[in-house]
């Protein structure tokens, strides 16, 4: 018995990270909603051994199959909180590039525990099991939601984007694109902590930036904001020259996704992405990451 289970990347299409809290992480106010690419999660059911009750395989080999990876997390957490006493065996074929800001590894955690769940028959309540994705990271309890939401505090308050606003958002067409490197989330954090104040804004200036694109009719295109971007750009050039590069010679608007290294433009449905795609990879050589999807 087994269920696979899709695992979407995500966009942080508004992002304002407003301080650090007491607790050593950050408050943040940010608009995300998930995209129709994404890896994918088989779990199946196995007897138990005298192995670990839970193993992963993954078809990307700097993806840890051990304890530090999310997915094995998860489900130490799933049996914590209901003692389930299942074998299973995680196969992950990976298609979200790591250290992107796209949420995979979040995504990846969220889609086990929603697996567990399903194979144990429902142990847990749809609230449990948002508490339990919100105890692993701070961006995991959006992938449990299926339209674009706000999230505040450190990502664990999740709210859906009103109708019309999420209107504007769901089906358009997204370019992403991710140079070779990727950025750390925790350096990320930490380069903004040390910097403090200088890249944080202010929680009622991000409010009210988010409330003026809400109350208006204004497409996807201008809510696009990113206060991360400063330490990434500040120590990988490569990232600001290009995002210039598109807007100058196509005027095509792209940001940082999180924490990066993942950019993106929203496209309008008769924009080509060949010259878009080919300026990427002049900028950025053959070996980068680009793909397109629609946001859900």
């Amino acid at each position: 018995m087994g269920v696979s289970l899709f695992s979407p990347a995500k966009l942080n299409l508004f992002l304002a990270v407003t301080g650090r809290r007491a607790d050593g992480f950050h408050d943040l106010v940010s608009v995300a909603a998930l995209l129709d690419f994404g890896d994918q999660l088989e779990a199946r059911v196995r007897e138990r051994g005298a192995g670990s009750q839970f193993t992963l395989a993954c078809d990307q080999p700097e993806v840890p199959g051990d304890g530090s990876n999310l997915v094995l997390k998860a489900a130490v957490a799933f049996v914590a909180a209901t003692g389930w006493p299942g074998g299973v065996d995680f196969t992950l074929n990976k298609r979200i590039p790591v250290g992107a800001g796209l949420g995979g590894g979040s995504s990846n955690a969220v889609a086990a525990l929603r697996a567990l769940n399903q194979l144990s028959g429902g142990a847990l309540a749809d609230e449990k099991l948002a508490g339990i994705a919100a105890s692993l990271g701070s961006d995991c309890a959006l992938f449990l939601h299926q339209a674009p939401v706000v999230l505040r505090g450190r990502g664990e308050r999740v709210e859906a984007l009103p109708a019309p606003a999420a209107a504007r958002v769901r089906g358009r067409r997204v370019l992403l694109f991710k140079p070779s490197f990727g950025l750390s989330t925790p350096w990320a954090y930490g380069r903004m902590a040390a910097e403090a104040p200088t890249h944080y804004w202010a929680p009622a200036e991000a409010e009210a930036r988010l409330a003026a694109w809400l109350a208006g009719g204004a497409p996807a295109e201008e809510l696009l904001a990113n206060n991360m971007e400063g330490v990434a750009f500040a120590k990988f050039i490569a990232l600001p020259v290009l995002l210039a590069g598109l807007q100058r010679g196509f005027g095509v608007t792209a940001r940082m996704s999180g924490s990066g290294s993942a950019c993106f433009a929203v496209l309008r449905d008769d924009c080509a992405t060949v010259p878009l795609v080919a300026a990427i990879h002049a900028a950025w050589g053959p070996r980068c990451f680009v793909q397109e999807a629609r946001l859900s």
